[in-house]
Protein backbone atom coordinates (compact mmCIF):
# COMPACT_ATOMS: atom_id res chain seq x y z
CA UNK A 1 0.00 0.00 0.00
CA UNK A 2 1.70 3.48 -0.69
CA UNK A 3 1.96 5.85 1.63
CA UNK A 4 0.12 9.43 1.51
CA UNK A 5 3.08 11.51 2.47
CA UNK A 6 1.27 14.24 2.92
CA UNK A 7 -1.45 13.34 5.20
CA UNK A 8 -1.20 14.84 8.19
CA UNK A 9 -0.95 11.89 10.26
CA UNK A 10 2.02 10.76 8.69
CA UNK A 11 3.46 14.08 8.67
CA UNK A 12 2.59 13.96 12.89
CA UNK A 13 4.25 10.64 13.14
CA UNK A 14 7.34 11.40 11.02
CA UNK A 15 8.29 14.67 13.21
CA UNK A 16 7.63 12.38 16.31
CA UNK A 17 9.82 9.78 15.66
CA UNK A 18 12.68 11.95 14.48
CA UNK A 19 12.62 14.15 17.55
CA UNK A 20 12.49 10.88 19.88
CA UNK A 21 15.32 9.94 17.78
CA UNK A 22 17.00 13.20 18.60
CA UNK A 23 16.17 13.16 22.09
CA UNK A 24 17.70 9.40 22.51
CA UNK A 25 20.93 10.35 20.52
CA UNK A 26 21.46 13.62 22.63
CA UNK A 27 20.67 11.80 25.76
CA UNK A 28 23.54 9.20 24.80
CA UNK A 29 25.65 11.76 24.15
CA UNK A 30 25.31 13.91 27.27
CA UNK A 31 25.74 10.28 29.18
CA UNK A 32 28.76 9.69 27.71
CA UNK A 33 30.63 13.19 27.57
CA UNK A 34 29.26 13.83 31.16
CA UNK A 35 32.94 12.27 32.81
CA UNK A 36 34.86 14.73 30.50
CA UNK A 37 32.97 17.44 31.36
CA UNK A 38 32.94 16.60 34.86
CA UNK A 39 37.06 16.70 34.54
CA UNK A 40 37.05 19.74 32.94
CA UNK A 41 35.11 21.69 35.00
CA UNK A 42 37.50 20.37 37.77
CA UNK A 43 40.69 21.33 35.87
CA UNK A 44 39.37 24.70 34.89
CA UNK A 45 38.18 26.03 38.83
CA UNK A 46 41.82 24.52 39.91
CA UNK A 47 43.18 27.00 36.90
CA UNK A 48 41.07 29.49 38.53
CA UNK A 49 41.92 29.19 41.92
CA UNK A 50 45.54 29.21 40.76
CA UNK A 51 45.27 32.58 39.24
CA UNK A 52 44.34 33.92 42.30
CA UNK A 53 47.43 33.47 43.87
CA UNK A 54 49.42 34.43 40.64
CA UNK A 55 50.33 30.83 39.84
CA UNK A 56 49.76 30.77 36.08
CA UNK A 57 48.84 26.75 34.84
CA UNK A 58 47.70 25.10 31.73
CA UNK A 59 45.44 22.44 31.65
CA UNK A 60 48.01 20.03 31.03
CA UNK A 61 50.28 21.10 34.31
CA UNK A 62 46.78 22.55 36.92
CA UNK A 63 46.25 19.45 38.79
CA UNK A 64 49.93 19.47 39.74
CA UNK A 65 50.07 22.52 40.61
CA UNK A 66 46.83 22.75 42.37
CA UNK A 67 48.32 20.22 44.93
CA UNK A 68 51.52 22.25 45.17
CA UNK A 69 50.32 25.00 46.20
CA UNK A 70 46.51 24.35 47.74
CA UNK A 71 45.78 20.71 47.48
CA UNK A 72 47.87 19.82 50.83
CA UNK A 73 45.95 22.24 52.95
CA UNK A 74 43.12 21.62 55.05
CA UNK A 75 40.05 23.62 53.24
CA UNK A 76 36.63 24.70 55.18
CA UNK A 77 33.03 25.51 54.41
CA UNK A 78 31.34 27.80 56.46
CA UNK A 79 27.79 28.72 56.66
CA UNK A 80 26.69 32.67 56.64
CA UNK A 81 27.93 33.25 60.25
CA UNK A 82 31.48 32.23 59.91
CA UNK A 83 30.73 28.77 61.37
CA UNK A 84 32.85 25.99 59.89
CA UNK A 85 30.19 22.99 58.03
CA UNK A 86 31.68 19.69 58.92
CA UNK A 87 32.07 16.60 56.69
CA UNK A 88 31.97 18.37 53.43
CA UNK A 89 34.79 19.50 50.98
CA UNK A 90 35.23 22.96 50.13
CA UNK A 91 36.26 21.73 46.26
CA UNK A 92 33.04 19.97 46.04
CA UNK A 93 30.35 22.94 46.65
CA UNK A 94 28.82 24.50 43.73
CA UNK A 95 29.04 28.46 44.88
CA UNK A 96 27.35 29.14 40.59
CA UNK A 97 24.83 26.82 41.26
CA UNK A 98 23.51 28.06 44.97
CA UNK A 99 23.62 31.43 43.32
CA UNK A 100 21.15 30.70 40.69
CA UNK A 101 18.33 28.81 43.16
CA UNK A 102 16.68 31.06 44.49
CA UNK A 103 14.85 28.49 46.68
CA UNK A 104 18.39 28.73 48.61
CA UNK A 105 18.29 31.31 51.44
CA UNK A 106 21.32 33.34 52.14
CA UNK A 107 21.40 31.63 55.43
CA UNK A 108 21.40 28.19 53.71
CA UNK A 109 24.16 28.41 51.24
CA UNK A 110 27.64 26.86 51.85
CA UNK A 111 30.60 28.96 51.74
CA UNK A 112 34.32 26.94 50.79
CA UNK A 113 37.59 28.66 51.71
CA UNK A 114 40.46 27.23 50.30
CA UNK A 115 43.71 27.61 51.71
CA UNK A 116 46.96 27.92 50.11
CA UNK A 117 51.07 28.27 50.92
CA UNK A 118 52.95 30.62 48.75
CA UNK A 119 56.46 31.88 49.09
CA UNK A 120 56.39 30.59 52.57
CA UNK A 121 53.36 32.70 53.09
CA UNK A 122 49.27 31.52 54.03
CA UNK A 123 46.85 32.56 51.75
CA UNK A 124 43.10 32.58 51.75
CA UNK A 125 41.54 32.24 48.52
CA UNK A 126 37.44 33.29 48.93
CA UNK A 127 35.10 31.83 45.26
CA UNK A 128 32.49 34.23 45.06
CA UNK A 129 29.96 34.74 42.31
CA UNK A 130 27.65 38.04 41.42
CA UNK A 131 25.56 39.23 38.54
CA UNK A 132 26.66 41.02 35.72
CA UNK A 133 25.37 43.36 33.08
CA UNK A 134 24.08 39.85 30.62
CA UNK A 135 24.48 37.39 33.36
CA UNK A 136 26.25 35.83 36.19
CA UNK A 137 30.24 37.14 37.12
CA UNK A 138 32.23 34.81 39.07
CA UNK A 139 35.44 34.88 40.83
CA UNK A 140 38.46 34.43 43.47
CA UNK A 141 40.31 36.80 45.84
CA UNK A 142 42.87 35.40 47.87
CA UNK A 143 44.57 37.20 51.02
CA UNK A 144 47.25 37.73 52.49
CA UNK A 145 48.21 35.95 55.78
CA UNK A 146 47.05 39.22 57.53
CA UNK A 147 43.83 38.26 56.26
CA UNK A 148 42.55 41.27 55.29
CA UNK A 149 44.81 42.60 52.32
CA UNK A 150 44.32 41.12 48.62
CA UNK A 151 47.14 39.04 47.05
CA UNK A 152 45.48 37.97 44.33
CA UNK A 153 42.37 38.19 42.33
CA UNK A 154 40.86 36.14 39.33
CA UNK A 155 37.43 36.96 38.06
CA UNK A 156 35.21 35.70 35.06
CA UNK A 157 31.90 36.17 33.06
CA UNK A 158 29.11 34.41 30.99
CA UNK A 159 28.40 36.80 28.50
CA UNK A 160 29.08 40.19 29.51
CA UNK A 161 29.88 42.69 26.39
CA UNK A 162 33.40 42.18 24.36
CA UNK A 163 35.83 45.32 25.31
CA UNK A 164 33.25 46.63 27.71
CA UNK A 165 31.88 44.28 30.94
CA UNK A 166 33.97 41.39 29.85
CA UNK A 167 37.58 43.01 30.68
CA UNK A 168 36.53 42.26 33.84
CA UNK A 169 38.79 39.32 33.64
CA UNK A 170 41.87 41.04 32.35
CA UNK A 171 44.54 41.76 34.12
CA UNK A 172 44.33 45.39 34.05
CA UNK A 173 41.27 45.32 35.76
CA UNK A 174 42.13 42.65 38.73
CA UNK A 175 45.51 43.93 39.23
CA UNK A 176 43.74 47.29 40.49
CA UNK A 177 42.77 45.07 43.44
CA UNK A 178 45.89 44.29 44.34
CA UNK A 179 46.72 45.51 48.15
CA UNK A 180 43.68 46.86 49.12
CA UNK A 181 42.00 45.62 52.39
CA UNK A 182 38.76 44.49 52.92
CA UNK A 183 38.77 45.01 56.39
CA UNK A 184 40.84 47.30 59.13
CA UNK A 185 43.18 45.94 61.70
CA UNK A 186 40.81 44.13 63.79
CA UNK A 187 39.10 42.62 61.04
CA UNK A 188 35.80 44.74 60.80
CA UNK A 189 34.78 44.58 57.50
CA UNK A 190 35.54 47.79 55.24
CA UNK A 191 34.00 48.06 51.59
CA UNK A 192 35.90 48.36 48.39
CA UNK A 193 33.86 50.86 46.26
CA UNK A 194 34.02 51.18 42.23
CA UNK A 195 34.67 54.43 41.27
CA UNK A 196 34.72 56.35 37.66
CA UNK A 197 35.92 59.58 38.54
CA UNK A 198 39.81 58.54 38.10
CA UNK A 199 40.32 58.61 42.25
CA UNK A 200 40.62 54.80 42.38
CA UNK A 201 44.55 55.19 43.38
CA UNK A 202 42.88 56.54 46.47
CA UNK A 203 42.52 53.80 49.93
CA UNK A 204 39.01 51.41 49.46
CA UNK A 205 38.65 52.74 45.81
CA UNK A 206 39.10 50.84 42.76
CA UNK A 207 38.89 52.57 38.96
CA UNK A 208 35.86 50.86 37.43
CA UNK A 209 36.14 50.04 33.26
CA UNK A 210 34.82 52.62 31.10
CA UNK A 211 31.73 51.92 29.39
CA UNK A 212 31.14 48.91 31.68
CA UNK A 213 29.93 50.32 34.95
CA UNK A 214 27.46 48.22 35.16
CA UNK A 215 29.32 45.03 35.43
CA UNK A 216 31.81 46.90 37.30
CA UNK A 217 29.15 47.58 40.01
CA UNK A 218 28.43 43.86 39.79
CA UNK A 219 31.89 43.34 40.93
CA UNK A 220 31.71 45.60 43.65
CA UNK A 221 28.47 44.23 45.10
CA UNK A 222 29.73 40.35 44.78
CA UNK A 223 32.91 41.34 46.42
CA UNK A 224 31.94 43.35 49.10
CA UNK A 225 29.01 41.21 50.32
CA UNK A 226 30.88 37.75 50.19
CA UNK A 227 33.81 39.25 51.69
CA UNK A 228 31.64 40.27 54.87
CA UNK A 229 30.62 36.43 54.98
CA UNK A 230 33.84 35.48 55.08
CA UNK A 231 35.32 37.87 57.77
CA UNK A 232 32.67 36.54 60.49
CA UNK A 233 34.86 33.25 60.37
CA UNK A 234 38.72 35.19 59.39
CA UNK A 235 38.60 37.13 62.23
CA UNK A 236 37.86 33.63 64.67
CA UNK A 237 41.35 32.05 63.75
Amino acid sequence: MKVNKDNTGYIFLFTFLLIGAVAVILSLLATSLAPQISKNNEIKKQMDLLASIGVESTRGNAKELYNEYIGTNESYVINYKGEVQKGLQAFDIDIRTQHRDKSITDEAKKYPLFIATKDGQTLYIVPMVGKGLWGPIWGYVSLKDDKRTIYGVSYDHQGETPGLGAEIKQSFFTDRYLAETVADENLNFTAIKIVKDGSGAQPQKVDGITGGTITSKGVEEMVNRTMEIYLNYLKTI
